[in-house]
């Protein structure tokens, strides 16, 4: 008997004298940042199907994403990165996809106010007898606002975390972006006629060098000089534009070489289509991004692959517009910096980037009548990162890898058009649709968890739109006479575009 208990109290000593030992040991390496409890990081999302879109092209299944300070740290399995660290918030993404954010590459967004104005015309028509007069009688700052929140909202709902943008009052869109929590490209739109914020070349020039000087280096918003297109805008006036650029280091965005019309006009005037006009007067370079590109020579595809330059493919627009249909094959295989856009919600009519990339996809085996051209990789490559190339931000964002931007959408695969699942990008392109993006982060930060708004107030977005709606009406009356009124009491049919 007290052998057994000589025995039993010699081993609780050396039980306690372990833990003793160990236990400062534990603490120690808690404060050296030991990984017993984890590296502290901002957020993890856990669990998902990531599609990273990096360089190898990485799916991982039950993966998970380490963010902190708005950058991606980690990439890799739920149990690899839940073990190396531990978050102030997890986001359990089972039974979903993460995706990096998708990039709309054009888009004119307070024009969200003017969707379903005039359609069902050509652009020309659409442009000088509809939507240069609304926007003469209703642009105003408030306007740019309002159409700003609601296009903010739309495509926050449907997973856009970038947008590339050309408009007037761009001070007032990059405010409201920035509030929003959303990443954008903002292009200060100049041309050679009196427009909403500016009335001479020398004024625009002006406030878009103060505009620039303004929002330099923000993390959210990249400050852009856009010249409407080489038909709106001299080549001095071009010259300008690149002197800017060269001293800010600013992007370009513009319309290039959308319709026949134009690239026939163009090269009456100056000798050579869009595409080699500009080259030839200096204004390309690796800092411009290009919007349409529809009618390229082969040639021409050639330049903008040499000069470095951005090209975004904007389809449903192109189609409803009866602009025409762009080389993209020929691009792909020229290897471009190929972005896909919405254009403006007036000709569209939404920011939906889902749909961009199922017809970007689409529309180009039917016109090539070779069903393996744009494969829905290539397509969805198109809205991520060779988006982010065409934006020339590839460094920051467009794919899920360590030192990015932690910009990333959590898609739903649980509903009844997601089942059942083979192929990833398959089901991305073909099959996903704006409502089954559930939450989006940019930056790091939540802005929609669960399809509801963080940053935005959905129901006075829609109350002051419909404000608007009544203004514009009215401002428009005497043409409503001329073209009656259809059967909503809104204005008669016509197209839409935008400057």
């Amino acid at each position: 008997m007290p052998s057994n208990m000589t025995k039993l109290t010699r081993f609780i000593i050396t039980f306690f004298l372990i833990a003793s030992m160990t236990t400062p040991l534990t603490a120690s390496a808690q404060r050296r940042g030991g990984r017993e409890k984890g590296t502290s990081v901002d957020l993890i999302v856990s669990g998902g199907k990531v599609v990273t879109m990096d360089n190898d092209r990485r799916v991982i299944d039950n993966g998970a994403i380490a963010v902190k300070g708005g950058r991606i740290v980690a990439v890799g399995s739920s149990a690899e990165i839940n073990g190396k660290y531990s978050a102030r918030e997890t986001i359990d993404a089972r039974g979903k996809v993460v995706v990096p954010g998708l990039i709309n590459g054009h888009t004119h967004v307070p024009m969200t106010l003017f969707r379903g104005l005039a359609d069902d015309m050509d652009l020309q028509e659409w442009l000088t007898k509809y939507i240069f007069p609304a926007e003469a009688k209703n642009v105003t700052e408030e306007f740019v606002r309002v159409g700003t929140r609601l296009g903010l909202a739309e495509m926050i709902r449907g997973g856009t975390t970038t947008f590339c943008d050309m408009y007037y009052f761009e001070d007032a869109i990059a405010d409201e972006t920035q509030k929003a929590g959303v990443r954008g490209v903002l292009g200060e739109t100049v041309i050679d006629f009196p427009v909403a914020d500016n009335k001479t070349w020398s004024e625009a020039m002006a406030y878009t060098e103060k505009y620039l000087r303004k929002w330099k280096g923000n993390a959210l918003i990249t400050p852009a000089i856009a010249p409407h297109a080489p038909y709106t805008v001299s080549e001095e006036h071009l010259k300008d534009v690149r002197a800017l650029s060269d001293k800010t280091g600013a992007p370009i965005v513009i319309h290039v070489s959308e319709t026949r019309k134009e690239v026939e006009d163009i090269t009456k005037q100056k000798g050579a289509p869009p595409v080699d006009y500009l080259a030839r007067i200096g204004f390309l370079n690796n800092r411009v991004i290009a919007a349409h590109v529809v009618h390229p020579s082969a040639e021409e595809i050639t330049v903008l692959k040499r000069l470095g330059v951005g090209v975004v493919h904007n389809p449903q627009s192109n189609m409803k517009l009866a602009s025409g249909v762009a080389p993209v094959p020929q691009m792909l295989q020229a290897d471009l910096d190929l972005g896909l856009g919405t254009d403006g919600a007036a000709s569209n009519n939404d920011l939906n980037m889902w749909e961009e990339i199922d017809t970007a996809a689409k529309l180009h085996k039917v016109f090539t009548m070779d069903p393996k051209v744009v494969s829905a990789e290539q397509a969805f490559e198109m809205a991520t990162i060779r988006g982010a190339r065409a934006l020339h931000l590839e460094k920051e964002i467009g794919s899920i890898e360590k030192g990015k931007r932690a910009d990333l959408v959590i898609v739903d695969l649980d509903d009844l058009n997601q089942t059942p699942l083979y192929n990833i990008y398959s089901q991305l392109v073909y099959a996903t649709k704006a409502d089954d993006v559930r939450t989006v982060i940019v930056e790091g930060r939540v802005i929609m968890r669960d399809r509801s708004l963080l940053t935005l107030d959905e129901k006075d977005i829609k109350a002051r739109a419909k404000v608007f709606r009544e203004q514009i009406i009215k401002s428009l009356a005497p043409s409503n006479t001329q073209t009656g009124k259809n059967q909503t009491g809104g204005l008669a049919q016509s197209p839409s575009k935008r400057p």
